[in-house]
């Protein structure tokens, strides 16, 4: 390994490669972690940053995209490797520009986005969406720990308003080439129909690609919080308001809300809490507030699939409550902290 090492050093140095010198610096970083060290204490008593930090959570990813490979075939892969492509030539121009190491947050955005759009999106809204996602939601506030909204769902929100045709009406049947127009959600809203429990658990309906086998969404995120990528706060909080406030709507008027349970494994709602919600850089930061996060996002999510002319609210909801992450860290350190009088 030492000599691979030496091998990019040397070739880092070389002329023509030294515009992309972040380039490298992030290969290095993926293969054998920071190379920063102190001469004196404090010491860092671990090498977990930035890239390992994107690791944990692409292997927590794993269960869910090979689920998607395998539910809906090898298409799948080419949409990954063109929301890769695109905006990752996006992340390495503004890293050349800017004159800095390429950010490796889009390590989980570029394998995300794909995972929460259907299964017959065509390669080019891929293309379009994974840059407009990355540029928008990310470039123009300043790059990775800086952006305000999650960049996966700012691009899931541009190709939805953009295309809604594309991204509401063809979805794939799994393991099958049938196309329906109905998710779970949208059969609910339109005939009252509540899919099986078990289907929803197994994946065996039609949904997004990364949204549709559940077990393995679950077993991911509890890989996050058990490593501490994910605050534990934010998606327990989340579902268990939607669990609250759908329960309380469908007592009240069971034509509009659906029941708990069918809400929590319906739409994309657990990939949504566990993956997207847990964004460090987009939720909030005390303990505190990351309760209030989760809870009002289970609140408006619920709101949106009863009363809204869409039948899912996830995407809203975590952008929305992105928008308001600064607001309700200041009211609760400002409660917490009084000024002394």
């Amino acid at each position: 390994m030492k000599k691979l090492q030496e091998l990019l050093h040397a070739t880092a140095r070389l002329k023509l490669f030294k515009p992309f010198a972040a380039v490298f610096e992030t290969l290095e970083g993926i293969i054998f972690g920071p190379t920063e060290i102190t001469a004196g204490a404090p010491h860092v008593v671990d090498n977990i940053e930035i890239k390992r930090y994107m690791t944990v959570a692409i292997i927590a990813l794993l269960p869910s995209t090979i689920s998607g490979i395998v539910f809906f075939g090898w298409r799948v892969l080419l949409m990954i490797i063109a929301s890769y492509v695109a905006g990752g030539i996006v992340e390495v121009a503004f890293a050349l520009i800017r004159k800095r190491e390429i950010e490796e947050g889009f390590l989980v955005t570029g394998l995300i986005f794909p995972l929460i759009l259907p299964p017959t999106a065509p390669i080019w809204v891929v293309v379009v969406g994974s840059a407009v996602g990355v540029f928008f939601g990310k470039e123009v506030f300043g790059g990775t720990g800086r952006n305000i909204f999650n960049p996966a769902l700012v691009g899931r929100l541009f190709v939805t308003i953009a295309f809604p045709q594309i991204m509401s009406a063809s979805w794939q049947k799994p393991f099958s080439d049938a196309i329906t127009t109905a998710t779970p959600l949208a059969s609910y809203k339109s005939a009252g129909e509540l899919t099986g429990l078990m289907d929803l658990l197994m994946g065996s309906v039609a949904g997004s690609i990364g949204e549709v086998f559940r077990i393995g969404i679950i077993a991911g995120g509890i890989f996050l919080m058990l490593t501490k990528v994910a605050n534990w706060r934010i998606p327990v909080s989340y579902l268990a308001s939607v669990a609250l406030f759908s329960w309380i709507g469908n007592l009240i008027a069971p034509d509009l809300v659906a029941p708990p349970l069918f809400q929590l494994l319906a739409g994309g709602l657990l990939f949504g809490a566990m993956f997207m919600a847990t964004d460090p850089v987009t939720s909030p930061f005390n303990h505190e507030s990351k309760f209030i996060f989760g809870g009002l996002c289970g609140l408006v999510t619920v709101v949106i699939r009863s009363f809204s002319g869409y039948t899912e609210g996830v995407m809203f909801s975590i952008i929305f409550m992105n928008a308001l992450t600064p607001l309700i860290d200041h009211f609760v350190l400002k409660v917490k902290y009084r000024t002394a009088k």
